[in-house]
C-alpha cells in the first residue's frame, strides 16, 4: 500500500507530517478549476476535490488523498489571484468582513471515495491601504485562495475564526486523520 498525496502544496506536505504521514509519492492532478456558472462555494469545493482524487493515477490497494481549499465570500467563490490588482481586490473585498473557507478532503482507495467537507469562519479587520500594500509587497498572496494564508503575514489581519485553523490552512487535519484511518491507512502504528 503507497500513500500518495494528489497535491502540490508545501502546507499540505508539513501538516501531513504532523500526522507522522510521509507521503511515497506526489502526484498534484492536472484538472480545470473553473467553477460552473451558478455554482455555490461548499458543492464547487467538493467537486473539484472529488475530481482530483479521481484524476490521481494509483494502484487498487494504495491510498490517495487530495484536498482543495475554497475562500467564499456569501456566495462569491474567491480563487487563487491571477495578479496583484485582483489580489488588492480580494483583500478589499475581505476587508472588515467575515468570510468562510472550505476545505473539502477527500481519500481514495481502489473504488471507494471518503470525503469531508470543513466549513470555518474567519474575519479580516478593517485593512488600511498602508496594510494591504505591504502584504502585497511581501509576495505572500500569490497562489493562495483568497489572496491570503491564514499562517503567514496575513495572521496579523485576522482577529477571530470559528471552526477548523488546520482546515484553514488547506488540511483539516482531525477529519483527515478520521477519513485515513476509515479507508484502512495504519495512522497510528504501535512502537516496537
Amino acid at each position: 500500500m503507497a500513500f500518495i498525496l494528489g497535491s502540490g502544496s508545501p502546507r499540505r506536505l508539513d501538516l501531513l507530517a504532523q500526522l507522522g504521514v510521509q507521503p511515497d509519492a506526489i502526484r498534484a492532478p492536472d484538472i480545470d478549476e473553473t467553477p460552473l456558472k451558478g455554482e455555490l462555494p461548499v458543492p464547487y469545493c467538493h467537486r473539484i476535490t472529488r475530481a482530483k482524487v479521481q484524476a490521481v493515477p494509483a494502484e487498487s490497494d494504495d491510498v490517495t488523498l487530495c484536498a482543495d481549499t475554497t475562500v467564499a465570500l456569501g456566495r462569491r467563490i474567491l480563487g487563487k489571484p491571477e495578479d496583484a490588482g485582483q489580489a488588492a481586490e480580494f483583500l478589499h473585498a475581505l476587508s472588515g468582513r467575515r468570510h468562510r473557507v472550505i476545505t473539502s478532503v477527500a481519500v481514495r482507495r481502489g473504488d471507494r471515495i471518503s470525503q469531508r467537507d470543513v466549513v470555518s469562519q474567519v474575519k479580516v479587520k478593517c485593512l488600511s491601504d498602508v496594510e494591504i500594500n505591504a502584504y502585497l509587497a511581501t509576495g505572500d498572496w500569490q497562489g493562495k485562495a483568497g489572496a491570503y494564508a491564514i499562517q503567514g503575514p496575513a495572521g496579523a489581519f485576522i482577529p477571530w475564526i470559528s471552526g477548523s485553523f488546520t482546515g484553514i490552512v488547506g488540511l483539516p487535519l482531525s477529519e483527515t486523520a478520521a477519513l485515513l484511518q476509515g479507508i484502512g491507512y495504519p495512522l497510528y502504528r504501535e512502537a516496537p
